[in-house]
């Protein structure tokens, strides 16, 4: 009965989502108004707030979550670690590199100018993990994929902060990029996300079949007839590129690519062709209802979405720890 009912639920789990964030906020819109103002347009103040300022801020929240729900689930499944989210590869580390970069040598100004930097940042870091983990014997293993994620991650880090110490104005700047909000983009940056997602999204629904054979083990995976380290780097490059994509327009948003795909799969059956779909419905959902809740929680002022979707995925991340701890 549940599994019946979880894809129209996400689906609904979406649509309010994406109404409340719409109505929601410092000046609150009628839901009569809201509709009037995405169907017709027009120039009320009403109408106005809806269009130029939270429809872009509601499309960012839905494709990021959809697209790191989607890039969770398909990490999760190339490392077999459970608790493995995109941060694993260091994209968030990365895109974050590549912003200061280009806020330190004034390359870009504003968040549509950091996207394309923090893109490049990503994208540059997990090649970077893939090539360190697919040397030696075993190519790219899940562990070897996770450690070097790891010790990027931690290098990448120290160097970040190291510039950011250094310089007042540019850690003025990064600030409101790194804590993860969906406010202050614009339209255009759905618009800049775009081929990358679907890029992305086309490389890991791709992968489903493979994905659920890698979760028997590599040799099996290779009796079934799946060439394991194409699946398993078509996968990654996938996960990357959605991971990279969200990264640079919301910023580090974290736990959304943890928590989403556990729920996901204690809804449905079916292996990750059932998983993948429905972790974009609920990682958008998630995403943002955590944008509507931080602008109640603490209202006229705003908690970014980076911070509520920690203070979600926190507790997530100990229940799936303590549970694991309790099975071995």
């Amino acid at each position: 009965m549940i599994r019946r009912l979880a894809w129209p639920a996400a689906a609904l789990a979406v649509t309010a989502a994406a109404a409340l964030s719409l109505m929601v906020g410092t000046r609150a819109v009628p839901l009569s108004a809201v509709v009037d103002a995405v169907l017709h347009g027009g120039g009320s103040p009403d109408a106005l707030v809806v269009r130029s300022l939270r429809m872009p801020r509601t499309e960012i929240g839905l494709t990021a979550g959809a697209a790191l729900g989607v890039a969770g689930a398909a990490l999760q499944a190339v490392t077999r670690n459970p608790l493995a989210d995109p941060g694993i590869l260091g994209l968030s580390q990365g895109a974050a590199a590549g912003v200061v970069v280009a806020i330190g040598l004034g390359l870009a100004n504003g968040f549509s100018g950091y996207v394309w930097y923090a893109f490049v940042g990503a994208v540059l870091a997990a090649c970077l993990v893939y090539g360190i983990a697919a040397r030696g014997r075993g190519g790219a293993s899940p562990v070897k994929l996770a450690l070097a994620g790891t010790a990027l991650s931690a290098m990448t880090a120290g160097g970040t902060t190291v510039v950011l110490t250094s310089s007042a104005a540019t850690l003025d700047q990064f600030r409101f990029w790194q804590v993860g909000a969906l406010s202050g983009r614009d339209a255009g940056t759905v618009v800049r996300m775009l081929p990358f997602l679907v890029v992305g999204a086309v490389l890991v629904l791709g992968c489903a079949r493979g994905l659920d054979a890698l979760a028997l083990g590599d040799e099996t995976a290779r009796a079934l007839g799946h060439r394991v380290a194409w699946v398993r780097g078509a996968a990654a490059l996938g996960a990357a590129l959605l991971t990279a994509a969200a990264v640079a327009a919301a910023g580090p948003i974290a736990f959304v690519g943890l928590a989403v795909p556990h729920l996901a799969r204690r809804l449905v059956s079916g292996g990750h062709r059932a998983v993948l779909p429905l972790s974009a419905l609920l990682g958008a959902a998630l995403l943002v209802g955590a944008d509507v809740a931080g602008r109640v929680v603490r209202a006229p002022s705003e908690v970014p979405a980076g911070v509520m979707t920690a203070l979600v995925g926190v507790p997530v991340l100990v229940f799936l720890v303590r549970r694991r701890g309790a099975v071995s």
